[in-house]
């Protein structure tokens, strides 16, 4: 029965982490993991094992690592030697945890790394001036007018409209053009 508390208690532990870390849950603290999940340790014991617990999510969250790459991870955690290991248990929880929560975190990580807002949409035209304002016969020549649709997570939509004449329409193209060489190096030279 031993055993099973302390199988349950981690797995508490390292939901708990990922709630606060991954999920933004700040109602939960070390405070509170300690207090509900390992009340017989001391504030030293639980404090290493907390780091260590969350330690290790980090660096197998940041991997992304699937199934063969956790095994191996865990395989080489459990043969260390001294305090720095995990034990086969611990091992099978975290095992457990990420199988379990790895899109999720994945898709949290994702969110926290985006930058804020973000493109949602793209729309654009081209008009052409029927006559000129004020009887003036000048002909300024097609416009192209794009619009933008920026947003943040859980946020309503905001629209940002710019009008474009064919210089700088041709200027806009460029720069992305230069965006684009420099993508492709970047990505051909890995």
């Amino acid at each position: 029965m031993a055993e099973a508390d302390a199988v349950k208690s981690l797995s508490g532990l390292l939901n708990g982490i990922a709630q606060k870390v991954y999920y933004g849950n700040s109602e939960i603290t070390e405070e509170l993991l300690k207090s509900e999940l390992y009340p017989e340790l001391s504030q030293d014991e639980f404090t290493a094992l907390h780091h260590k617990m969350k330690g290790l999510l980090k660096s197998i969250a940041t991997a992304d690592m699937d199934h063969a790459q956790l095994e191996a991870f865990l395989t080489a955690q459990t043969k260390k030697q001294g305090g720095g290991g995990v034990s086969a248990e611990q091992a099978a929880a975290l095992s457990r945890f990420w199988k379990s929560q790895r899109v999720r975190v994945k898709e949290s990580l994702v969110a926290q790394s985006r930058w804020e807002p973000s493109l949602r949409g793209l729309s654009w035209r081209v008009d052409l001036q029927a006559a000129a304002s004020r009887g003036d016969a000048a002909y300024s020549g097609p416009v192209t007018l794009v619009e933008l649709e920026l947003g943040r997570a859980g946020q309503d939509s905001e629209f940002v409209c710019l009008e474009f004449d064919e210089t700088r329409v041709n200027q806009v193209l460029k720069k992305m053009a230069d965006i684009q060489e420099s993508i492709d190096r970047i990505v051909h030279s890995t």
